[in-house]
């Protein structure tokens, strides 16, 4: 995380628009984005003092100028959140020396048991870095058909961004990509595992990761509706809701049909009959 917090001011800076905040956009332009000079002067702060954040050697700004900054950027409430986490993760730094939050891989009885206990609707637990910890057995049934169980410790993260059957699974792929890397980086919280797993993905699958981390998204949906084309009864729309587990760092996810047509495949899938009784324990 060293230097992330000046990283992520230029990344912001640079996706800015001048006419977003009232600039002539101007023909000469040779940077993306607003210059520094124009950020300082909405922000009401130096440019000096703005480039030593942004280059790292400045990592203490007060509340008050990570606000006007923010504003300055026209940050949404997902950055504000993640700007902040940022400074006081710099802040912190020597409070913490030599601590680092590790990946969590350890999964508590009392989830697995909720993730039995969900036998109609697809469940998983994710960690931080997208490992799929656990699953229930309609999780099961969906998704070993599309290859994400095949390897023996499957990962959501790189089965999207480096299997190419994903692509043909998810006709929003672009999309879902997009969500899994901000996820990745949100959930980051200066653990060098994920900059390790980021390089790796870097390396195998180039500029579809490598463009998509360099923006350092934070705003990632925790519910929606995915389209799914499943070889073996055809398309899905799946609504799903992912409830953060803060104390494990995971997140557990459950989809459950958004349609009828949807409901009637994933009763096929699961090899049930629509309108048949099943026995309840108790």
């Amino acid at each position: 995380m060293d230097g992330e917090l000046g990283a992520f001011l230029r990344s912001r800076r640079e996706a800015l628009r001048p006419e977003q905040v009232g600039l002539p956009a101007g023909p000469r332009r040779r940077t993306p984005g607003l210059r520094r000079a124009e950020v300082a002067t909405l922000a009401q702060v130096s440019v000096e003092y703005l480039t030593r954040l942004e280059q790292g050697r400045d990592n203490r700004p007060s509340p008050e100028i990570l606000a006007a900054l923010a504003d300055a950027l026209r940050l949404d409430d997902a950055d504000r959140r993640h700007l902040q986490q940022l400074a006081s993760v710099d802040q912190h730094r020597q409070l913490c020396a030599g601590e680092r939050p590790m990946v969590s891989r350890t999964v508590r009885p009392t989830v697995r048991t909720l993730l039995e206990a969900l036998r109609d609707r697809p469940a998983y637990l994710l960690n931080r870095l997208g490992d799929v910890l656990a699953w229930n057995e309609p999780f099961d049934r969906l998704a070993r058909p599309l290859g994400l169980l095949d390897a023996e410790h499957p990962n959501l993260v790189w089965y999207l961004l480096a299997d190419e059957r994903a692509r043909e699974h998810f006709p929003d792929w672009a999309d879902l990509a997009d969500q899994q890397v901000a996820d990745l980086h949100r959930l980051r919280g200066g653990d060098p595992a994920t900059d390790i797993f980021a390089e790796r993905l870097d390396r195998t699958v180039g500029e579809p990761f490598r463009s998509r981390w360099q923006r350092r998204p934070v705003a990632a949906q925790s519910s929606g509706v995915r389209r799914l084309r499943h070889p073996e009864v055809g398309p899905l729309q799946l609504a799903y809701e992912t409830l953060e587990l803060a104390g494990d760092q995971q997140r557990l996810t459950v989809a459950q049909p958004a349609d009828a047509d949807s409901a009637a495949a994933l009763d096929r899938l699961l090899g049930r009959r629509p309108g048949s009784l099943r026995s309840v324990a108790g």
